[in-house]
């Protein structure tokens, strides 16, 4: 089959055809149409040779070519498509390596097998195109929601025809109780569009926390308009949720916003995601405050917040508490979740009983320590003092504030709490030999008596060992196992070791070793400077919001 001047024409259209249909650059087409010729083309004259192929955009023509390529003498090795600089004397007056040599060659017939062939090749590179126009298109609106048609269902995914593609809503991404029939419409939410080899795959939800902000950025101009920001959103999907907003305009109030008159807004919301109960707090930087919000329906009557274990304590009152945890401790988990904390809720009366217990065990140690009367004892305690390192280490003047104190007896006080320290220092370090601790771990700077008994108990027993433990093995950490968080003991916790005290004592001891070069610690301390100079230059030139 030659390609006669009719045949030349309908390729153009042929051409214009396939990319309107698949809605790609006409151009692609043609590239793809030229590739095949030239495929077919080197079928016939062999496959060694460079032969190219263009098609004139305007008449269509197709124009077949040689090309040979001018290498150097000792690089010449495809004797078809390449020559050397002195055979290329025969057709250029002054040839340079790279230089290229092009004949036109006539065009071929492409026989049955070589027009099947043609063809494949054209709809590869069509498929190709229209696959990486579709992600092109979407990539860019992952985090936006679109509405879509259910198709099909496979193995409890719902497939959506998308307009120019198929996506696929997983089960996990479904609200639990609903059910989808072909045809039916739907509401989606774009999560994720990634390239792969089989096309672009293009992942919805409709249980994630974005959809509902989303949701509520189509319901609430202000949302929209940036005057009112959704901060956070913890979701159940289905069952409830809870979304954290705040106003930069004093005249709007951000939670009556979202409500809308007559809960118009929130109820939209509401319907689209089946009936899901919505509670809208104000947000505050005040973490206690917010938390408070986060509880409600609950009161609260205090708050306690731990920022190194990214804990918060919260006492409610005791006809409080089941609503405070809610129906399968629903609503402490999306206040969790909300405020990203670990949250504890007791009861008052729980909080009492600790009150008193921690009460009773610190007048016991006073009276045991410093041989002291309850009333005494009781004194210190109600004044602040924990142990007896702060009565024993405190400013005179500290407890001269307690009422029949004077400085004999505040003196009297001291020294017998640094004889009880220094005698329990004493019963350590034999303990600590008696356990097999060596010397160069004892004379280590940094660990009490206390704390090397502790270490030994555990197995370490040398500099060694200290240097290879991890930082979370002594200062203790948290883990999530199967979406709980789990707490990791830390060997050193109970002596009030945080993570950066751990790692500095870690690393001491891989200096002291030799393991780690003291150079090279200043050399990451100085990256890790200005790695956080940079990033606050960063912050400052970022446009405001």
């Amino acid at each position: 089959m030659a390609i006669t001047s009719a045949n030349q024409l309908e390729l153009l259209q042929t051409a214009e055809a396939v990319a309107r249909e698949k809605m790609i650059d006409p151009g692609l087409v043609v590239e793809a149409m030229e590739e095949s010729l030239a495929r077919a083309a080197k079928s016939r004259y062999g496959s060694e040779m460079d032969i190219r192929v263009k098609i004139d955009r305007k008449t269509g023509v197709a124009t077949f070519t040689r090309v040979r390529t001018v290498v150097e003498d000792d690089l010449l090795e495809n004797y078809q498509a390449e020559l050397t600089v002195a055979q290329a004397k025969e057709y250029l007056e002054d040839p340079k390596v790279g230089d290229e040599i092009v004949d036109e060659v006539p065009p071929v017939e492409l026989g049955r097998i070589a027009a099947q062939s043609a063809k494949q090749v054209i709809l590869q590179k069509v498929r190709e195109a229209e696959r990486e126009r579709q992600y092109e298109e979407f990539k860019d609106r992952a985090g936006t929601i679109i509405n879509g048609i259910v198709r099909r269902e496979e193995y409890g995914n719902i497939i959506v025809d998308i307009g120019r593609g198929e996506a696929v809503l997983r089960r996990n991404e479904k609200i639990g109780r609903e059910s989808y029939r072909p045809n039916d419409r739907i509401r989606v939410y774009i999560k994720d569009v990634r390239r792969e080899p089989r096309g672009p795959q293009i992942f919805l939800s409709r249980t994630a926390p974005e959809f509902m902000a989303e949701l509520f950025k189509m319901e609430v101009p202000e949302i929209y308009d940036g005057i009112i920001e959704i901060k956070a959103v913890a979701r159940d999907p289905g069952s409830r949720a809870k979304i954290a907003v705040i106003s930069y305009d004093g005249s709007i109030d951000p939670v009556g916003a979202c409500v809308g008159m007559r809960g118009s807004r929130v109820q939209a919301v509401v319907n689209e995601l089946q009936g899901e109960k919505i509670d809208i707090i104000p947000w505050s930087e005040d973490m206690p405050t917010f938390l408070v919000n986060a509880l409600q329906p609950a009161e609260v009557s205090k708050v306690v917040l731990d920022d190194d274990e990214e804990r918060i304590e919260v006492v409610v009152p005791d006809e409080q508490l089941s609503l405070a945890i809610g129906r399968r401790g629903q609503n402490v988990r999306l206040a969790s979740q909300l405020t990203g904390l670990n949250i504890d809720i007791m009861t008052e009366s729980q909080e009492s009983e600790r009150r008193q217990a921690e009460f009773a065990e610190r007048t016991q140690l006073f009276m045991d320590a410093l041989d002291l009367d309850e009333f005494f004892a009781q004194l210190l305690v109600s004044e602040g003092f924990t142990n007896l390192e702060e009565v024993a280490f405190v400013e005179l003047d500290e407890l001269l504030v307690i009422d029949g104190v004077d400085e004999a007896t505040a003196a009297e006080l001291q020294a017998r709490a640094r004889d009880h320290i220094d005698a329990q220092n004493r019963a350590a370090l034999e303990k600590a030999r008696d356990l097999g601790v060596e010397g160069a771990l004892m004379d280590f700077d940094g660990l009490t008596p206390q704390m090397l008994v502790a270490l030994a108990e555990d197995g370490i027993k040398s500099l060694e060992d200290f240097a290879t433990c991890a930082d979370w093995e002594l200062a203790g950490g948290w883990t999530t196992v199967d979406g709980q968080r789990v707490k990791d003991t830390g060997l050193l916790e109970a002596f009030d070791v945080g993570l950066e005290e751990a790692q500095t004592l870690v690393m001491n001891a891989r200096v002291q070793l030799g393991w780690v070069d003291p150079a090279d610690l200043v050399s990451d301390v100085a990256d890790d400077a200005e790695a956080d100079e940079d990033a606050d230059d960063d912050t400052a030139a970022a446009p405001a919001d």
